[in-house]
């Protein structure tokens, strides 16, 4: 594979982008807003940025992986000619079933399509094309410059051929695939969002503190980072949707999202990306717990 594709240009789409193009893949970086391409490219440039001061990387690594991406806001010349498409938009079922059926339809027809939904079956999203077999999931962590795991996710008519090349192409940009099959939530999230979701309920309950609770696990258990702080850099508002695309897909009590992340997702409160979550981001560098929860 050469030229590749991404459908969205957020958080998880520059990163996916910069990564890809970073390893010598020419990137189509695609989104319907002008806007966010700009800020998308400036923050891939800024990561790299980063890299030459940790001498990771050289300038003209930077300067050969701008060039590998094209930004483009229209989908239908950005897929022209990929091979491989990643869709990494807003974690919303209607939306990616509305986006597969149009790559179905402009991308050519042996073009493998992937998405990079944490938690919405990829059967499903299969099924809104006429290539089933080509339909594979493909879940990058964030940041994606940095974490090194790839999880991949097999839907109901994937076929072996194309989990290969899924593979493959992960091994070739240094990361580390692992399949798992087409559940609710898959590995990742189904392990990780009913943590979160068991901390944000300690809080609710009254159990302990944001602060309490996160030192708790970071010392106790030597996570990197709280449960809570996870849960702000990751989205408020993305665990919800987790959280209930699994409590549906079981109808298991465990998974149901907890009324305090509920009432803050509704308040817009999302954590890092809206200022404020369970930590306050007035400052960035040093956050601090939000008021409500100095109550």
């Amino acid at each position: 594979m050469n030229k590749i594709s991404v459908i969205g240009s957020g958080t998880m789409g520059n990163g996916i982008a910069h990564v890809f193009a970073m390893n010598g893949f020419n990137v189509s970086l695609i989104d319907i807003s002008e806007i966010a391409l700009e800020k998308a490219v400036k923050t891939i440039t800024g990561n790299l940025d980063r890299m030459i001061t940790k001498g990771t990387i050289t300038e003209d690594q930077k300067i050969q992986t701008l060039k590998n991406i094209t930004t483009y806001s229209k989908m239908e010349e950005g897929v022209k000619g990929s091979e491989l498409v990643v869709e990494a938009a807003t974690e919303n079922v209607e939306l990616k079933l509305k986006i597969f059926s149009n790559l179905d339809s402009v991308c050519d027809k042996d073009t493998i399509l992937a998405s990079n939904t944490s938690s919405i079956s990829i059967t499903q999203i299969a099924a809104a094309t006429t290539r089933g077999d080509k339909v594979i999931g493909m879940h990058f962590m964030n940041p994606v410059p940095v974490m090194k795991l790839v999880e991949v996710i097999r839907g109901y008519a994937t076929t072996d051929e194309v989990t290969k090349k899924v593979f493959d192409i992960s091994k070739k940009l240094g990361k580390i695939p692992v399949e798992v099959n087409d559940y609710p939530g898959f590995i990742a999230n189904r392990i990780l969002m009913p943590m979160i979701n068991e901390a944000i309920y300690s809080l609710y309950e009254g159990v302990a503190g944001v602060e309490e609770i996160d030192t708790v696990m970071k010392l106790g258990m030597a996570h990197p980072m709280g449960p809570l702080t996870l849960a702000d850099f990751i989205g408020l508002d993305v665990c919800l949707s987790i959280l209930n695309v699994m409590y549906k897909g079981f109808g298991n009590p465990k998974y149901a999202p907890c009324p305090l992340l509920v009432n803050m997702v509704t308040s817009g409160n999302l954590g890092r990306k809206s200022g404020a979550g369970f930590y306050n981001y007035s400052n960035p560098k040093e956050p601090v717990v939000s008021d409500y929860f100095k109550k």
